[in-house]
């Protein structure tokens, strides 16, 4: 409704494409690249078990594209967050042999895929419009697809700078 004089008509409205909507990506990758990208399905809650069963889709993934990595050891990030230390996913970790590298609390600096892997994807792929979830699936897999080894090594180089900076500001987060 809108406040029109006398006989003048209302203006025009524009009808508003409904856009995709939101896609839940879990995105593995080491310094060589994407191992692993799983988009939760609609409907679906991320849980321990759901991660777990994403953890044994990873160490697969190691399996057939990096051959001999995980016999030389995996070293292993992920952040805090409750599907990540929940009971069965700590389990299914200890599962894959990976080597997880200790998390500080409330360190969201620290997830190489937070400040490095999603944000770079977020400036690509802002403001584009897709049709549907297919079309933004492509276009995530594309983006990761033309990028170079050195694109995701320095991705970790830079988590390794950012760590040795914490420890040496918060140290006592970090002993073992």
């Amino acid at each position: 409704m809108q406040w029109t004089k006398k006989g003048e008509r209302p203006p025009k409205k524009f009808k508003v494409q409904k856009s995709a909507s939101k896609l839940m990506a879990t995105i593995f990758w080491d310094s060589e690249g994407v191992l692993l990208i799983d988009y939760l399905p609609k409907g679906t809650t991320m849980n321990g078990q759901y991660y777990a069963n994403l953890l044994a889709q990873a160490r697969e993934a190691v399996v057939q594209k990096r051959r001999g990595k995980l016999s030389r050891g995996v070293l292993f990030s992920q952040d805090n967050a409750s599907v990540h230390t929940a009971r069965v996913s700590r389990q299914a970790l200890k599962d894959t042999g990976f080597s997880e590298i200790d998390h500080p609390p409330y360190s969201p600096d620290l997830a190489p895929s937070d400040y490095f892997l999603f944000s770079n994807l977020k400036k690509e792929l802002r403001g584009r419009r897709f049709v549907d979830d297919n079309q933004m699936k492509m276009a995530v897999e594309s983006h990761f697809d033309c990028k170079e080894k050195e694109y995701f090594l320095g991705g970790l180089k830079a988590l390794y700078t950012r760590y040795e900076k914490c420890i040496s500001l918060e140290g006592d987060y970090i002993e073992k």
